[in-house]
C-alpha cells in the first residue's frame, strides 16, 4: 500500500535554491535561506558544470570517421582520374546523368535532401545543447576546486538521510533530472508526520551536500507489510 505524505498519492515537492524554505522535523523547524551567490561563486558553479558535462565523444567520433572515409574516397578518385587510371569506386558517370536529368521536385530527391537536413540538424543540436553532467557537481565557491558526486552515491546519501528519521524502517532514493524521489517504508501509523519528517531530513542533507543545480524533493510513504 502506498500513500502520499499529504494525502493519497500526493507527493511532497519542494525546490531547493533561491528562496527560503521551512519544514517541520520532530516538532522543530529546519529553516534554510539561500543568499544570492557572489560573482566568484557563480563562476565556480559554471566551471563545475563545464567540467562534468558530457563530451559528446560518440557522435564526434562517428562524424569524424565518416568525413575521413568520404575525404579518402574523393581524394583517391580525383588523384586516380588525374593520373589517367580512374579507380571507379563510385559510379560518377551514372551519378552525373542522374543529377542532370532529375528535377528538383522529384520525390526521392526531396526525401533524401530532407533526411540529410534532419541529420545535420540533429548533429548541430547535439553539439550545441548541453548534456546532463556525468556527475552531480557540488558547490565549492572556488573555480579551481571542482568536486562531483556519482549519481548513485548522491541518491544513496539522500536515502540514508531518510533512513535516519525515527520510525522509518527503510528508504530508497532515485535522482532523475532535477527531481529526487524518496520512498520511505514505515510501520504505517501517522504517515502525515513521517512524510514531513523525511522531507525535512532529505532537504537538510541536500543543503549539506550543496549541489550546483536545484533539486525538487518528492516523498512517498509506504506501509511496511
Amino acid at each position: 500500500m502506498s500513500t502520499g505524505a499529504h494525502g493519497a498519492d500526493e507527493p511532497v515537492t519542494t525546490p531547493l535554491g533561491g528562496q527560503t524554505m521551512e519544514a517541520p522535523l520532530g516538532g522543530a523547524t529546519v529553516r534554510v535561506t539561500d543568499r544570492p551567490p557572489s560573482g566568484a561563486e557563480r563562476a565556480a558553479d559554471r566551471a563545475a558544470m563545464r567540467a562534468f558535462r558530457p563530451r559528446r565523444t560518440v557522435p564526434a567520433v562517428v562524424v569524424a570517421a565518416l568525413l575521413t572515409i568520404l575525404g579518402v574516397v574523393v581524394a583517391a578518385q580525383t588523384i586516380s582520374a588525374l593520373a589517367g587510371r580512374p579507380l571507379r569506386w563510385l559510379p560518377l558517370d551514372r551519378m552525373l546523368i542522374w543529377a542532370a536529368t532529375t528535377p528538383w521536385s522529384n520525390s526521392p530527391f526531396l526525401l533524401g535532401a530532407a533526411l540529410v537536413a534532419l541529420i545535420g540538424l540533429a548533429l548541430l543540436v547535439t553539439a550545441l545543447v548541453p548534456g546532463r553532467p556525468r556527475l552531480v557537481p557540488v558547490r565549492t565557491g572556488d573555480a579551481d576546486l571542482i568536486i562531483g558526486m556519482r549519481r548513485r552515491s548522491f541518491a544513496r546519501a539522500l536515502a540514508h538521510a531518510a533512513e535516519g528519521v525515527p520510525g522509518v524502517h527503510a528508504a530508497r532514493a532515485s535522482v532523475r533530472g532535477h527531481t529526487a524521489a524518496i520512498t520511505a517504508t514505515t510501520s504505517g501509523w501517522d504517515r502525515e508526520r513521517f512524510g514531513a519528517d523525511v522531507h525535512a531530513a532529505v532537504l537538510s542533507r541536500l543543503v549539506a551536500l550543496s549541489p550546483v543545480e536545484p533539486y525538487h524533493v518528492k516523498v512517498n510513504v509506504r506501509e511496511r507489510k
